[in-house]
C-alpha cells in the first residue's frame, strides 16, 4: 500500500528522516550512492524530501512482511 505524501507530512520529521536514511543506506550498499558523510547526508535528505513531494520517491507499506520503506516510483509494480 502506498502512503500518500500528505500523510507523511503529519509524521515527526525525525521519523520521516529515518525512513529516508534507510533508503539511502540501501543505495550505498548497491553502489547507487557513494558516500555518507555529514554534508552529503544532509544534502541527500533534502533531495529525498523533495523527491517525495514530487512523487519520484514514494513510501510503501508491505502488508505481507509488515514493513515500510521508501522506494523509487520505478520500483513499484502497479
Amino acid at each position: 500500500m502506498i502512503i500518500p505524501y500528505e500523510s507523511l507530512t503529519s509524521l515527526p520529521k525525525e521519523t520521516l528522516d529515518n525512513l529516508i536514511k534507510d533508503y539511502l543506506f540501501s543505495q550505498v550498499e548497491d553502489g547507487s550512492f557513494t558516500t555518507m558523510d555529514g554534508d552529503h547526508l544532509k544534502k541527500a535528505l533534502l533531495q529525498c524530501h523533495d523527491m517525495l513531494k514530487k512523487g519520484t520517491l514514494i513510501v510503501e507499506y508491505s502488508e505481507n512482511d509488515e514493513s515500510i520503506g521508501v522506494r523509487h516510483v520505478d520500483q513499484i509494480i502497479r
